[in-house]
């Protein structure tokens, strides 16, 4: 079952305080929406993979940093979109959150790297599912909210609405999201 706000709360929680077991049930929950997120992004397999081990490696140093105040999943792909961004200024991958722990770079060999793509190639993740599901007005103001961490005023701008609206949508495309989530586990 799909856990909830509060369970991720307490998984990452669990993470600060090194339960290897919790970070590997929040790394399970969200690593195909992960990889399938850098992977159109990059179209590089290797570099999908690298952003994807870089950024679990920043959860597991920042999961005490989690205030709660947005779902797990908005604060985890904001580290995402960070890496994304760090790796696209530098044109490399940013390795700092794994020399931090102590962690070697992951060496692929050919039978991980078609798993990868395929998992990016399908984007069929629950995500992936249930946000595809959602009205295409509530899905770009949820992700321009969770995921650009754009404040309610640029996105009213952007959708030409306001504010009001945009936070209804947000409201709905979250309550939404977690009822179809649920459902699928």
């Amino acid at each position: 079952m799909l856990p909830s706000r509060a369970d991720e709360a307490g998984l990452l929680r669990q993470i600060a305080a090194g339960d290897d077991e919790a970070f590997s049930l929040f790394y399970r929950e969200h690593l195909d929406a992960v990889v399938v997120f850098f992977a159109r992004r990059v179209g590089d397999r290797e570099l999908a993979f690298d952003l994807t081990a870089e950024t679990f490696a920043a959860v597991v140093v920042s999961a005490g940093t989690y205030s709660g105040d947005a779902p797990a999943v908005a604060w985890l792909f904001g580290i995402a979109r960070n890496k994304l961004r760090e790796s696209l200024r530098r044109d490399r991958v940013a390795d700092a959150a794994r020399r931090r722990l102590g962690m070697e770079p992951i060496a692929l060999d050919d039978a991980a790297l078609a798993h990868v793509e395929t998992r990016a190639g399908s984007g069929e993740s629950d995500l992936t599912r249930a946000l595809e599901a959602l009205p295409e007005a509530t899905r770009s103001a949820l992700l321009a909210r969770l995921v650009e961490e754009q404040d309610y005023g640029e996105i009213a701008a952007r959708l030409q609405c306001s504010e009001q609206v945009v936070r209804q949508r947000v409201h709905r495309g979250l309550k939404t999201l977690r009822a179809n989530l649920r459902e699928e586990a």
